[in-house]
């Protein structure tokens, strides 16, 4: 069993209705009709959120996602309508400010559209039992943080809270959301996954994998547009490297909550990860280490100073 250590009360925004509490973000729909996603500093790993926040860090994501969609603009739509605080309703909370985004309402597709550049994770775990990833066939001799010959589209289906998503193959996907949608968000993910590498690079930072979702905007003459939706290219949705630091057959220092997972699992927890008890509350420095790296990021890859 997982989930929440202690679940929380979303605040209820007159002129809002709440829809759904994810493990980072808080959904909610306005009088328009239209979603007002709110990231939170909640933090989640191995299948809990925990019960311990990371300043900042909900702001950090959405601030780093608006930056990302507007490298990617010209590649895909997405789907902020704003971003201004001005535009939320007067009786939202205070905290509310540079952490959300009122967005259009899609029809999602029910897959978390994986690319891979790198191997390592869940993807490492099936290379070493079959030499394949999502069934895909990959060369001899790869290891933990070994490049891919090219990047692939590697899904998963989505998975409730506490829950973990599972690698499935192109066919599966195909059958699930049909031939054409299928098709779409593998070319649609390994673009964007191709022009955030080569952003990232330049920056000294590599792209590991990542993931996307993709909804639908159903016009009303019954045509379709794929849009790029919720988080993107975050260090919740990505593997960020140092690519000075890139050793293939280790695991690679990342920017992201390894901080989080390496306390967790270390005797200091004293908690045991497969037992059915909820994680401890983290120590304030691995907290404050948690920010750095997030902020780290942030400023690596938008050359902004965080503020």
């Amino acid at each position: 069993m997982s989930g929440f250590v202690e679940k929380p009360e979303p605040p209820q925004v007159p002129g809002l209705v709440h829809l759904h509490t994810g493990k980072v973000r808080d959904l909610y729909r306005n009088e328009t009709g239209d979603l007002v996603m709110v990231a939170t500093d909640r933090l989640s790993a191995y299948d809990w959120v925990l019960p311990s926040l990371i300043p900042d860090k909900g702001r950090v994501l959405t601030q780093l996602s608006l930056w990302w969609f507007d490298q990617l603009q010209d590649l895909i739509p997405n789907h902020v309508l704003s971003a201004a605080d001005e535009d939320l309703p007067e009786s939202a909370p205070a905290d509310w400010a540079g952490r959300t985004l009122i967005c259009k309402s899609l029809d999602m597709v029910p897959v978390e559209a994986v690319a891979r550049g790198y191997l390592t994770g869940s993807g490492l775990v099936e290379y070493n039992e079959s030499r394949t990833v999502c069934g895909l066939a990959l060369p001899e001799g790869l290891e933990d943080g070994s490049e891919l010959p090219a990047p692939i589209f590697t899904p998963a289906t989505k998975a409730a809270v506490g829950e973990h998503d599972e690698n499935v193959s192109y066919e599966e996907v195909a059958r699930q959301v049909g031939a054409d949608t299928a098709a779409q968000l593998r070319q649609a993910t390994l673009a964007v996954y191709s022009r955030a590498r080569d952003i990232a690079r330049e920056r000294g930072i590599i792209l590991a994998d990542t993931k996307f979702e993709f909804g639908f905007d159903r016009a009303p003459d019954g045509t379709s547009t794929l849009i790029l939706a919720d988080e993107v290219l975050t260090p919740d949705s990505s593997r960020f490297w140092p690519a000075d630091q890139w050793q293939p057959g280790r695991a690679q220092p990342s920017y992201d909550k390894q901080f989080v997972r390496d306390w967790l699992t270390s005797p200091a927890s004293g908690w045991d990860r497969k037992s059915e008890t909820p994680p401890p509350a983290l120590p304030e420095e691995v907290v404050a280490a948690t920010r750095a790296k997030y902020i780290e990021a942030y400023e690596l890859l938008t050359g902004q100073s965080w503020s």
